[in-house]
């Protein structure tokens, strides 16, 4: 059976608690996993490059009018750090929620509260209206999209991994990565053309909120493509086939939580970047550029599809070198490139352009295999929750605070910051890598 064919045939296990009797028998397939994961996480990003963006364009205007445009957009960029630092919390109770009713209930449960909570953001009154109220109800919402994002860990990427040959691992991994930018492009184009066909007034006092809307129909969307998979008799039999069932929190800590962290700093440069070319660029170009943001989104949509490109390709580069030599390699780039970061930046719009396509495309190939790199590490039995956690703290340690960081540092000592901050996750990559090749060896 060739590659792209794979079922996942196992046993039929009869459990009369099921919710999936009703459901298809057919086996499932890897390239079905694969659209799966691809719906999921272009509804995600979206729901997240929506706020980042509203961050810049946005919020500093509508939430904090009292503070400086710099402050305004680092208080922004405070709430926007929210999600990541709850996203662990959720997948905690996300966990607990599937072992007592399970992942059908967890997912849905899961979904239901990121689009309440998106939507919610659409209908938010301003700072002139609420007063500190405005503030505290986006704080409350954000920490909502953090927690709704952890609990919808599904366990798709690690049964894909799992599930095809390993020659083809790399290819199939990279698959789920092209939901980031897929739901960037989607974000950005509808900031650019609202941005540019309404006057300034009314897009700040209803244009931004039409994007939430939007991202909550997409949530809806997502939700049944995940559902039909997520539900069925066949992948609830491959899971436990495999044994990607949830376990503590606690409980994969204390057993293999130096797996966590591994795989958790593996993926450090990358998810780094991943802000610094998305979000970040939007702030320092809008108050130290004359380049209009319409330009601006223009060029990162641009961006966006070569680093679509370049994901696909280090599905196929990781085939034949490795997926972590791969990683290795791009986390070494991305430092020669952070030390350009500066002359770019400082070069007016034709610097600031070459900073985020470069950006966009080094992005591509790194963030295409930074998912699951180390995750080999876990046994069957902790690989379902520990895969998760792994992915929530390098997100939280490597992109939540990167624009809050990388502005707030450049308005005070310069744009060295953000090649410092570059370098740090760069090199807490090449450790991470290192440390866990010398562990490999030792086991063998």
């Amino acid at each position: 059976m060739s590659s792209g064919s794979v079922a996942y045939s196992v046993p039929r296990v009869e459990d009369a608690n099921s919710l999936s009797r009703a459901h298809t028998d057919e086996d499932v397939t890897p390239n079905e996993i694969a659209v799966g994961v691809i719906i999921g996480r272009s509804s995600e990003y979206f729901d997240f490059f929506v706020f980042g963006i509203a961050c810049v364009l946005v919020f500093p205007f509508t939430l904090f009018p009292f503070m400086s445009r710099l402050d305004g957009t680092l208080m922004a960029f405070a709430i926007f750090a929210l999600a990541f630092v709850a996203r662990p919390v959720g997948t905690a109770i996300g966990m607990a929620v599937q072992r007592r009713w399970g992942r059908g209930t967890k997912l849905s449960l899961s979904m239901l509260t990121l689009g309440v909570c998106t939507v919610g953001m659409a209908f938010l009154p301003t700072y002139e209206s609420a007063g500190s109220t405005a503030i505290a109800v986006l704080v409350a919402l954000r920490i909502g999209q953090g927690l709704a994002l952890g609990g919808s860990w599904d366990g798709l990427p690690s049964l894909l991994a799992m599930g095809v040959p390993k020659d083809k691992r790399g290819w199939y991994a990279m698959i789920g990565q092209l939901g980031a930018p897929l739901g960037f492009i989607i974000a950005a184009a509808l900031f650019a053309y609202l941005y540019s066909s309404l006057p300034v007034s009314e897009f700040l006092d209803w244009g931004w909120r039409f994007p939430f809307f939007v991202a909550f129909a997409i949530n809806v969307v997502a939700l049944f493509a995940r559902l039909r998979l997520v539900v069925g008799q066949s992948y609830a039999d491959a899971l436990q086939a495999r044994e990607l069932e949830p376990v503590s929190v606690t409980e994969v800590m204390s057993n293999q939580g130096t797996s966590v962290l591994l795989g958790a700093f593996a993926a450090l440069a990358s998810l780094a970047l991943f802000h610094l070319v998305t979000v970040f660029p939007l702030s320092w170009i809008s108050m130290y550029s004359e380049q209009s943001m319409v330009d601006v989104l223009n060029v990162q949509m641009v961006g966006a599809v070569f680093a679509a490109g370049a994901i696909v390709i280090s599905g196929t580069l990781a085939d034949k070198v490795g997926r972590r030599n791969l990683l290795g390699t791009m986390a070494v780039l991305i430092g020669v490139f952070s030390l350009a970061a500066p002359f770019l930046l400082k070069a007016g719009p034709t610097g600031n352009n070459i900073f985020i396509l470069v950006g966009f495309i080094l992005l591509g190939l790194s963030y295409g295999q930074s998912s699951g790199t180390v995750t080999n590490n876990f046994t069957s039995h902790f690989r379902y929750t520990g895969a998760a956690l792994s992915n929530d703290l390098a997100w939280l340690i490597g992109a939540a605070f990167a624009p809050l960081v990388a502005l707030g540092l450049s308005a005070k000592f310069g744009l060295i910051a953000v090649s410092l901050y570059l370098l740090s996750a760069v090199v807490c990559t090449l450790l991470a890598l290192r440390i866990n090749h010398v562990l490999e060896q030792r086991e063998a």
